[in-house]
């Protein structure tokens, strides 16, 4: 799993991107193969946003979170990533599974 930090208009510090790290390396849970994640971390006074952008098999997710605390607006976007990713896997299941049922249906 391989996760970009970039900023804006803040200094990510090494707890930072550590956190961040930390935070999102659960999503490999989910997939066997690699999951690239880039993060843009920026400050519009007094709301800190975080957004991601995830590249998992072909697909493209994007998530955002605001907070009045960057570790926060981490904490959520995590949460969300993590929603959307097994929405995701859901529905490659279940395209999967309805093919084969269709498949082997008498006519």
């Amino acid at each position: 799993m391989r996760i970009e930090t970039h900023s804006q208009h803040i200094e990510v510090t090494p707890a930072l991107r550590n956190y961040i790290e930390n935070k999102l390396g659960r999503l490999k849970r989910h997939f066997e193969h690699p999951i690239d994640v880039r993060t843009q971390l920026s400050i519009d006074k007094p709301v800190h946003r975080a957004e991601a952008t995830v590249n998992v098999s072909g697909r493209t997710l994007h998530a955002d979170a605001n907070a009045h605390d960057m570790y926060a607006a981490i904490d959520l976007l995590a949460d969300k990533l993590d929603r959307l990713l097994v929405k995701h896997k859901e529905k490659m299941v279940d395209h999967h599974r309805g093919e084969s049922l269709t498949d082997n249906m008498p006519r």
